[in-house]
């Protein structure tokens, strides 16, 4: 809205600074951190009243878990508004990448929030049934993949190797909803602790940041070798308010967390990298930056798999965040060790923009 205001007044004086990315990407960052700080208290005190006993707490988990029953959920809520108000501030919502991203938040969001409202008023933590959920990401993540293909292409580039990239034609749109579904559904299985999930979640936006402002720009593309993404540099905007929001809430749902993100929160912002993957080609790149979660996704896979054909289970409870406090560790302190890993990784992803 104001990049739009600016533009129709020729962006005079002081508004020049709204031209440049860097600009509105630390003003979207401040605008999402300052609304979400200030909506919160009173965002959680209504959450809290709605809900009553606050989400259920599967009795089959870890013991020390059940001490958070009438902790409020849909906490999601919270960051998809104080981001949505500052991507709408300062972005310029005249490119086709927005809006494919924008649909994504939302719709997984909605999806959330309805898994969230279903486990609050039936007292139950199953919530939606998984194939109503798959069916509704894959139609959202498949219009998603049909907006960004028209201005982007088939291509998939492979890290370390400087080859030519892999055309893979109509398989690319299914590849493209895979990537956006699984990752939202793999941050969704790593918020089991407080502050988990959020913390990895803006690591992986910070470095996407760095990602799709050089993927933005055809000098540092080339001077890199990764993919040049006209108007990829534009999400710097969206992954910054990302990272406003995210800080925001992880304010409040720092241990012992005053309320959680809920499936609202989780699957909003791990479809919205997805998509921000896809975008500028760093699909791949996406699993090493996001490799926490998809080892979290890959241990219930594995328990699953296992326990159906043998009866035996590969890991103590999964996802496998619950493994390490079977094992005797404090929440905080795997909370904080897997933030640390995330933090690593990010680093790891980052230098294949130069390994090629």
């Amino acid at each position: 809205m104001l990049y739009w205001l600016a533009a129709q007044l020729d962006f005079p004086g002081v508004l020049n600074l709204i031209r440049y990315l860097t600009f509105r990407a630390g003003a979207a960052v401040m605008t999402a951190l300052f609304l979400g700080l200030i909506i919160g208290p009173r965002f959680i005190g209504w959450l809290r009243v709605r809900q009553g006993k606050g989400q259920p707490i599967r009795d089959d988990g870890p013991q020390s878990h059940l001490a958070k029953k009438g902790t409020p959920t849909m906490g999601g809520l919270m960051i998809l508004t104080a981001m949505m108000v500052s991507v709408l501030l300062w972005m310029d919502l005249s490119s086709t990448y927005v809006w494919a991203c924008i649909a994504v938040t939302m719709g997984f969001g909605a999806i959330g929030f309805l898994d969230d409202y279903d486990k609050v008023t039936k007292a139950s933590h199953k919530g939606l049934s998984g194939k109503f959920r798959l069916l509704a990401e894959f139609i959202i993540a498949g219009i998603a993949a049909m907006l960004i293909v028209q201005h982007n292409g088939t291509a998939l580039y492979v890290p370390f190797w400087n080859g030519p990239a892999l055309d893979l034609g109509p398989l690319y749109y299914v590849f493209a909803a895979f990537v956006i579904v699984s990752f939202g559904n793999a941050v969704n299985l790593t918020d089991g602790l407080d502050g988990l999930a959020t913390m990895p979640v803006i690591i992986a936006c910070m470095a996407f940041t760095a990602i799709t402002y050089l993927a933005g720009r055809a000098d540092f593309a080339a001077y890199l070798g990764i993919p040049h993404v006209p108007g990829a540099g534009d999400l710097v905007i969206l992954t910054g308010a990302m990272i406003g929001a995210g800080l925001a809430f992880l304010w409040f749902n720092a241990p012992p967390a005053a309320v959680f993100m809920g499936d609202t929160g989780s699957l909003a912002l791990g479809g919205t990298i997805g998509v921000i993957a896809v975008v500028s080609h760093h699909e791949i790149v996406l699993a090493i930056i996001g490799g926490l979660f998809v080892v979290e996704a890959l241990s219930v896979i594995i328990q699953v798999f296992f326990y159906k054909r043998t009866g035996r289970r590969v890991f103590k409870m999964a996802p496998i965040h619950h493994h390490f406090e079977q094992l005797g560790w404090p929440e905080t302190q795997v909370v904080i060790r897997f933030w640390i890993v995330s933090f690593v990784l990010a680093l790891a992803g980052l230098a294949t923009l130069k390994l090629r």
